[in-house]
């Protein structure tokens, strides 16, 4: 029998990912929980608690116990992480798994205590926390060690982190909590302005998946979508096209940009020179949006690549370094 020894864990505003090395990525679901208020326990957690969102009755509330990448509900967070243990190591309450938990770069110290006290009472032997730009770009293959600078973009739900890596440490960094999320709540809102619609999180979600692009496309996507009329208080169904997608997340991308400017503008000219020569590197959920990459090159003026897998790269990342996690103790995490 395999024994899970270490665990790391890319703890997400919208989905966490389990990784154990040698073995890869062994979970993927939604940061979503389920409680019963009247017994206050936890009944679903990740896919299953998901499908529940906006359907409860009045006894059952489904937390994102995560928002803007940090913690936002305690209890529920420390829940989760608990299942996951559960779920990746059957003899968890034998041996207890030390975890490797990514953070958002911006994260402030009562922030990451949290965290660490989440997992230590989850049950786990030692929590160690990294910041999820560097643990972004190992899970890119980006060789974080040189002495080149490299540009990573870690567009999650609840934050978009930009930051230069050089010698195995961020030289600059940016942090915007516009992300994922802001994109469905610009969906949606343009729905209900445009269309007289209501729609919920997850068809906003859907149509992100499935239409949305960041410039706008000669051969539109068109989708047909479901909610209330807000006039009449009817069911309806409009049908939306990828190009009205794109008009209403527009202003959300632009301030990704921004974002992305500033850390360049304040970057060693040394280290600018190295981006504009290997790119900007895209990773996280929203480097999934079509054309995101191509509207970051026409904005910027410099090269912008998607990573392999780039929902993965983080918990890529915090397999890395669990695996060799001797050497990266003193460089990248503190454990408290």
């Amino acid at each position: 029998m395999f024994l899970v020894r270490k665990i790391g864990i890319d703890l997400g505003t919208c989905n966490s990912v389990v990784f154990v090395p040698p073995k890869g990525v062994i979970l993927q679901e939604p940061s979503v929980v389920a409680v019963s208020l009247l017994e206050n326990r936890i009944l679903a957690v990740g896919r299953e608690a998901k499908e529940m969102l906006g359907k409860t009755p009045d006894t059952l509330k489904v937390y994102r116990p995560l928002k803007d990448g940090v913690i936002a509900d305690f209890r529920v967070t420390q829940a989760m992480l608990k299942y996951f243990i559960d779920r990746t190591s059957r003899m968890a309450r034998f041996f207890k798994p030390e975890l490797i938990i990514g953070v958002p770069a911006g994260v402030t110290s009562t922030e990451r205590r949290a965290v660490v006290e989440a997992g230590n009472n989850a049950g786990a032997k030692g929590v160690y926390v990294a910041k999820e730009p560097i643990l972004a770009a190992i899970g890119a293959g980006i060789p974080i060690g040189t002495s080149s600078g490299h540009m990573i973009v870690d567009i999650g739900g609840g934050t978009a982190e930009m930051a230069v890596i050089s010698l195995g440490g961020i030289v600059n960094w940016g942090s915007i909590r516009l992300a994922g999320d802001k994109i469905d709540e610009a969906i949606a809102n343009y729905i209900k302005e445009k269309h007289n619609l209501a729609i919920g999180e997850q068809t906003a979600e859907e149509i992100k998946i499935n239409i949305a692009t960041a410039l706008p496309e000669k051969e539109e996507k068109i989708m047909q979508i479901r909610g209330r009329d807000l006039i009449l208080g009817l069911p309806k169904t409009v049908k939306i096209s990828s190009n009205e997608v794109c008009a209403a997340i527009s202003d959300v991308l632009m301030e990704i940009i921004q974002t992305i400017k500033q850390v360049l503008r304040e970057t060693p000219p040394e280290l600018s020179a190295d981006v504009i020569d290997k790119g900007i590197v895209l990773s996280g959920g929203g480097a999934l949006l079509r054309n995101f990459d191509q509207l970051i090159e026409r904005s910027i003026g410099v090269p912008c690549l998607v990573a392999d897998e780039p929902l993965l790269c983080v918990a890529r990342g915090t397999g890395v370094v669990a695996e060799n996690l001797e050497v990266y103790k003193k460089s990248l995490m503190t454990k408290k």
